[in-house]
This record gives C-alpha cells, sequence and structure tokens, in this order.
C-alpha cells in the first residue's frame, strides 16, 4: 500500500467525503486511488475556489473537506481562501504535493518550485506539515483531525513530496480496512467555573450574552439556555439563526449601535460564548465604543481566545455546545422580562429605517417570501454589508460571507457552491457584487457542471462601489472603482446558466420562482441603481 493509499481510506475513516481540487502532475497519485474509494471529488477552475467551495462546504454542513492542491502556484492560489478559514475558524485539510525530498531546499528550478512552501502556507493555517516519512502519516493526520475536533478550527496544511506519496507505508500500518483512527471529545467545562458562572448568572439583575459562532453546532441549547435566563441575546453574523428567526431575545448582530453599547455597558454579567468578541461583529464603526463595566464570562475552546480584545473575569476552556448544557442544567429559571426589553430596544434601533439599510429591507424580504430555507451565501457587496444587520435564517449555518473579517473578495460564488455540494436538500442563493464576480468568473462553469438548483443574485452597481462611497466621503477622486461590468446575460448563455434581468422586488421575487422549475444555475442580474432609485 502506498502513502497516498492509505491517505484516502485515513479520508475515509475520518469521515470525510468530498474533496476538491485541481489535478497536476503533483498530486497524481492521490488521483490513482480516488475511483471507487467512495471520496466525491469536485474540479473548480482555480485552486482558490477550491479554497472556497470547502470553506462554503464545511459552513454548510458543520464538516471538514480536503483540498487536493499542486505545489508552487496552487498553493499561493488556495492561500487566501486559508486566510478567510483561518480567520472565521472553519476546518479545512490542505494536502499539496511538494518537489521529491532530494530536491528540497536546493532551488535547482524544478517545476512548480517554491522556496520554504510550509513556512508560507503556515501563517494562514493552524499548522503546516512536511510529511517525510510515510509512517508518521496516521500521527500527523491524528493532529489535523485533533484541531477539527477538540481544538479551535481551521485549516490545516499537510505537503508530500512526490517519492514520499508514492513510497511504500510499513506493513504493520496497513493490516486493518478501514484504518483505526483516535475518537475525538472536546473539553467540558470545570465544574468549578460552571459553579461560579451560573451562581453569578442567577445573582445577574441586567445580563447579557453574546452568542458566536461557535455556538452553531448547538441551536437547540442556545435557545434552552437564553429562554432560562430571560436575557437579551446578540448573534454575531456566524451565529445567525442559532436562535430561530424571529426569536424574541435575539438582538442579532447589532453591537455597533448605540442603544446596544448602551445595554452592554448596563449589563452586570456578559455571558460570552463560542466569539472572539472582534471589531467585525460588535464595533463595525470602528471606534472602540463597544464595551463592558459587568463582569464578563467568556467560553471558548480556544485558551488564547480568552484573553484577546476583552479581558474576562472568568474564563472557560470548553466546548460551547457542552456548556450550553450544563448551564442550562445548573442555572435557575428567571423572569427578567428579556422579551420586552428586546422589543424596546427594537424600536429604537428601527433598523429597517436606517438609511444604509433601508434600501436593502424589500431585497430580504423577497428573499424571505420566496427561498425561506435558502442557505444565503454573501461576498463583499452593499446588500451583504446590510444583511448582516437585516437578515434573519431559521436555523443556523444558513448565512454566512466574506464582507468582514478576513475580507475577501470572490468568495461568494465558489464558497455557495460548496454550501450546495453540502446540503443538495436546500436552495441556495450567493449574493456578490459586479466586481467580486469577476475575480471567480470562471466558477461559473462549476455551477453549469454541478447543475444545482444555486441563484446567483449580482448587485451590478459598475465596480467597486463601497470603495467608490469612501473616496467621496473623504474627498479622495476616484481612481480604479469605476469599472464597467460585463454582459452578464450573454456570460450566463456562454455558461449554459439561466439568466433574469431585475431592478424591483417583485420581478426578483419572480425570478426566484425559476429556481423551483429546473436544477441548472440561474444568474440573478440586479440593476443596483434603479433599485436603490426605487427604494428611495
Amino acid at each position: 500500500m502506498t502513502c497516498a493509499q492509505h491517505l484516502i481510506q485515513l479520508l475515509g475513516a475520518y469521515g470525510v467525503d468530498t474533496a476538491f481540487g485541481i489535478p497536476g502532475v503533483h498530486t497524481i497519485e492521490l488521483y490513482r486511488e480516488l475511483p471507487g474509494s467512495g471520496l466525491r471529488h469536485y474540479t473548480p477552475r482555480h485552486e482558490q475556489g477550491a479554497g472556497f467551495m470547502a470553506d462554503g462546504y464545511a459552513r454548510a454542513s458543520g464538516k471538514p473537506a480536503v483540498c487536493f492542491i499542486i505545489t508552487g502556484p496552487g498553493m499561493t492560489n488556495i492561500a487566501t481562501a486559508m486566510g478567510q478559514a483561518l480567520a472565521d475558524s472553519i476546518p479545512m485539510l490542505v494536502i499539496s504535493g511538494v518537489n521529491a525530498t532530494s530536491s528540497l531546499g536546493r532551488g535547482q528550478g524544478r517545476l512548480h518550485e517554491m522556496p520554504h512552501q510550509r513556512e508560507t502556507l503556515a501563517g494562514v493555517s493552524v499548522f503546516s506539515h512536511t510529511l517525510l516519512d510515510p509512517a508518521a502519516l496516521p500521527e500527523v493526520m491524528a493532529r489535523a483531525f485533533a484541531v477539527f475536533h477538540g481544538a479551535r478550527p481551521g485549516p490545516v496544511h499537510i505537503e508530500i513530496p512526490l517519492d514520499v506519496m508514492a513510497a511504500s507505508m510499513p506493513v504493520h500500518l496497513c493490516h486493518s480496512t478501514p484504518p483505526v483512527v483516535p475518537a475525538f471529545f472536546p473539553p467540558a467545562p470545570a465544574p468549578q467555573a460552571l459553579a461560579l458562572a451560573s451562581r453569578w448568572l442567577d445573582e445577574a439583575q441586567r445580563p447579557l450574552v453574546l452568542m458566536g459562532g461557535g455556538s452553531a453546532s448547538a441551536p437547540q441549547a442556545a435557545r434552552a439556555l437564553v429562554e432560562r435566563l430571560d436575557a437579551p441575546t446578540l448573534t454575531t453574523i456566524n451565529a445567525r439563526g442559532v436562535l430561530g428567526h424571529h426569536h424574541p431575545l435575539d438582538l442579532g448582530c447589532t453591537a455597533t449601535f448605540a442603544p446596544i453599547r448602551e445595554l452592554a455597558r448596563d449589563a452586570d454579567v456578559i455571558l460570552a460564548l463560542g466569539t472572539e468578541l472582534g471589531e467585525t461583529d460588535y464595533d463595525q464603526v470602528f471606534d472602540g465604543g463597544f464595551g463592558f463595566t459587568g463582569k464578563l464570562i467568556r467560553v471558548d475552546i480556544d485558551p488564547q481566545q480568552l484573553a484577546r480584545n476583552h479581558f474576562a473575569s472568568l474564563a472557560m476552556v470548553a466546548d460551547v455546545s457542552l456548556t450550553l448544557d450544563a448551564l442550562a442544567e445548573c442555572t435557575t429559571p428567571a423572569h427578567r422580562q428579556g422579551a420586552d426589553i428586546c422589543h424596546r430596544l427594537r424600536q429604537r434601533l428601527d433598523l429597517e429605517q436606517q438609511p444604509d439599510l433601508a434600501p436593502y429591507v424589500s431585497l430580504f424580504e423577497t428573499l424571505d417570501a420566496s427561498v425561506p430555507e435558502a442557505i444565503i451565501v454573501g461576498d463583499s457587496t452593499g446588500p451583504v454589508y446590510a444583511g448582516n444587520f437585516l437578515a434573519r435564517r431559521s436555523e443556523p449555518r444558513r448565512w454566512f460571507n466574506a464582507a468582514t473579517g478576513f475580507g475577501t473578495l470572490g468568495y461568494g460564488l465558489p464558497a455557495a457552491l460548496g454550501a450546495s455540494i453540502a446540503r443538495p436538500d436546500l436552495p441556495v442563493v450567493a449574493i456578490v457584487g459586479d466586481g467580486g464576480l469577476q475575480f471567480v468568473l470562471g466558477e461559473l462553469a462549476t455551477a453549469r457542471d454541478l447543475n444545482h438548483p444555486i441563484a446567483i443574485v449580482v448587485w451590478n452597481n459598475d465596480g467597486y462601489d463601497e470603495i467608490r462611497r469612501y473616496m467621496t466621503h473623504d474627498k479622495v477622486e476616484h481612481l480604479g472603482v469605476d469599472l464597467k461590468a460585463p454582459d452578464f446575460r450573454s456570460l450566463s448563455e456562454a455558461f449554459h446558466c439561466r439568466y433574469a434581468a431585475v431592478s424591483a422586488p417583485d420581478a426578483l421575487g419572480d425570478a426566484l420562482e425559476m429556481l423551483q422549475h429546473a436544477h441548472s444555475p440561474l444568474l440573478i442580474e440586479v440593476d443596483a441603481l434603479r433599485w436603490m432609485n426605487g427604494a428611495a
């Protein structure tokens, strides 16, 4: 058995069933083993697309996917997608080739040779490892899945030299089929910490809950706890839908607004669960104005994260799902008029009338009416920025985007394709700008190949409007932002996608109805100027 063959078997043993990649001479041994392995393989048109597809697959399914990537340019291409996954704690296993062991570090100008490839990728991964001995493969894979299942997840990179990939495994490692792999159990909260946290929460007069992406795997436990505490709750972008569609205690991702900042400062106990408390969730005006005066209880699977951004009075290294269940059992049911407090705050916020948000309200009302159960995946574009405040989902893992955090362009379409692979039972909508879509136009061919019912909503404002508005505000002459968009109707025809042009909510609703009648991708071009003028 070769190292490559054993690697494919190990992936199956760990429950990985989906791979993304573009074959090359440096990964040919991996592809030799794929037929009949049970591992589904999808080919994007660019390695960055492979990474974004794996990211979308993981967010929608909660499971890691694997990417098979050639050395050199393949790895520099996927590095951006790995950076996005690292920023948002998304599990992704990147397996790359590298030149033969005898040539490593010698600078001989070999095909795809990149000096210090492992070190280059270490900055966008939890760890990057060069496999020099086939016998070490089970150990390195176990480390990767320990990260995915027992620590703060993120991308892991394993590079394998060509000669090692084709080398034979030691006989003693090939006896069992499938291979035996360890079972990982994440850390549970310490009893002493639970006791102190529950006492503080029981004694609190004005508790506040901050629910981050770490809670996405436990929506029922999250709802049970906040209802038991009867506490107003902020849910971050990656926790959207954890409490359901219109939960009376859910204030969404509104920490940027003055009434919510007052609520946070007035809270006597704050419970932060699986959230890094970063500025793109809590301080989107970037003025440092979000803070606390009460006791802060932080729960995170990453001990270092507990010391970042805001000082914790009580820091618990634990899995959020286990902590939610435990706190729901040991806290006392309370009646603090939490729903009334949230109702009054929503009236004060009046998000639908905020000048920057109001033009997009009808967009999300139309999406709710036409595709209520859809997974909505966004790029960095105006409707997605607004949707981070306005959008509501009935379940977690149905709203995610690259508009904040690492904030890469070109994410929306390939990530939506990955989500569609993970959840073929649900419609998927990608919301992208004309500028961002042009980063990844080739992935329209991948969408055509998949033939899934995915809607690609293109917000066409002829350029980079977000930066254009910043330039206008700062009295900077427009340069590099006024770009003429391509003819999206012709592109749709070239890629065998259905097409619709819309400029108003009714037309968008009619176009989305087309998703029900065929499985080919649907590109919906929104004339942004006419939409905004109609909403004004």
